[in-house]
């Protein structure tokens, strides 16, 4: 009998899984469940999914993996009702970045020797199957949360079969994760959230401040774009973790703010000296939950068909541009132009290149 892996919602996430499985185990069966009906129609066209379930039944049984990829409230809900397909060694699983909550509900319902959580630290600004890729979780880390009751073997397969699909298993103990995931996911996300909306409420008539959001502004805020009702979800779940981490950080705030009324020279060259340097040693090995992005920034000749021939030298040489376009922002005396590759392999070949020709290339 083939394996056979079923998921409970199929959004990006979900997509992205599912799509990584069907690259690296085109021979296995994928069963979907999706409240939105067009989302399991472009899966089973895209040949995905083999089934699409219109409700969570006998569908689900003789599975090797469930996945729970809806939101987090939901996820716990969901649990009840795939509980009585749960064969003996079926792994049931989730993808959100709140376990505690789960774990709970879990105990509760004598389902520990099954459930092993997961969070897959891998994402996008959009979201939604039509977003999602396989590639998502490459080199992303995967975390696995078991529970008391899990046996070491299914804890090492679980391991084994991320590692299989190019993600990085770690194993975490629930609350630890949500300390953690806290300080470095949900923190980031209403930070950004709260700064655009405090250049929206500030901004002037004309909207000058949106307007001259440079690339800066951009950077630091991209994640504001999420789904506001997965976020929703994460806050309310993982309460008491953000409170406290928002009272910690806030009294940063405080201090930094400290430091500028009182004009420290000395201490605002610490704070920015110090953040630079943990900031560079930050590994780049993993996609991490804010997605990396790869790209490239060189001087262009001010002529007719200057891109063109940057162009013309990249795709010669084989490598595939993402995205590109001209950047004019004050971390630049002039324009440059931005190239984006999908990988930092690519990305490190370009900069190689263009220099070679004799470009400029600046690094970030």
């Amino acid at each position: 009998m083939k394996d056979k892996v079923g998921f409970i919602g199929l959004g990006l996430i979900g997509g992205s899984i599912a799509k990584a499985i069907r690259q690296y185990h085109p021979t296995y069966e994928i069963v979907a469940f999706d409240k939105n009906k067009e989302t399991l129609a472009l899966a089973t066209q895209e040949s995905v999914i083999d089934v699409a379930a219109t409700t969570i039944d006998d569908n689900f049984r003789n599975c090797s993996y469930i996945f729970l990829c809806a939101p987090v409230s939901y996820n716990t809900a969901y649990l009840k009702q795939v509980a009585k397909y749960l064969e003996k060694e079926c792994i049931l699983t989730d993808v959100g970045s709140v376990k505690t909550n789960i774990h709970n509900e879990v105990a509760a319902l004598g389902l520990g020797s099954h459930f092993i959580g997961g969070h897959p630290m891998a994402g996008s600004e959009k979201s939604g199957y039509p977003n999602s890729k396989a590639m998502l979780i490459e080199n992303a880390y995967f975390v696995l949360t078991p529970c008391a009751e899990t046996k070491q073997e299914n804890l090492d397969r679980y391991a084994a079969f991320v590692q299989q699909l190019g993600a990085i298993p770690v194993i975490l103990e629930a609350h630890q994760h949500d300390y953690i995931t806290g300080t470095i996911s949900h923190l980031p996300h209403i930070i950004a959230a709260s700064l655009v909306n405090f250049v929206r409420d500030n901004d002037t008539k004309e909207e000058l401040m949106k307007n001259l959001a440079a690339g800066g502004f951009k950077d630091i805020t991209r994640i504001a774009s999420s789904s506001p009702t997965m976020w929703q979800h994460i806050c309310v779940k993982n309460k008491e973790n953000i409170s406290q981490i928002l009272a910690n950080y806030i009294e940063t705030l405080q201090q930094a703010k400290a430091l500028v009324d009182q004009g420290d020279e000395q201490g605002l060259y610490q704070l920015f000296d110090t953040s630079r340097n943990y900031r560079n040693s930050l590994p780049s090995t993993s996609a991490g939950p804010i997605k990396k992005t790869f790209a490239v920034y060189c001087d262009i000749i001010d002529e007719a068909g200057g891109i063109a021939t940057i162009a013309t030298i990249l795709a010669s040489n084989n490598l595939n541009i993402k995205n590109i376009g001209i950047v004019h922002n004050r971390e630049f005396e002039e324009g440059v132009l931005r190239i984006e590759f999908y990988d930092e392999n690519s990305s490190n070949k370009a900069a190689l290149l263009l220099q070679k020709y004799r470009y400029i290339v600046y690094e970030r």
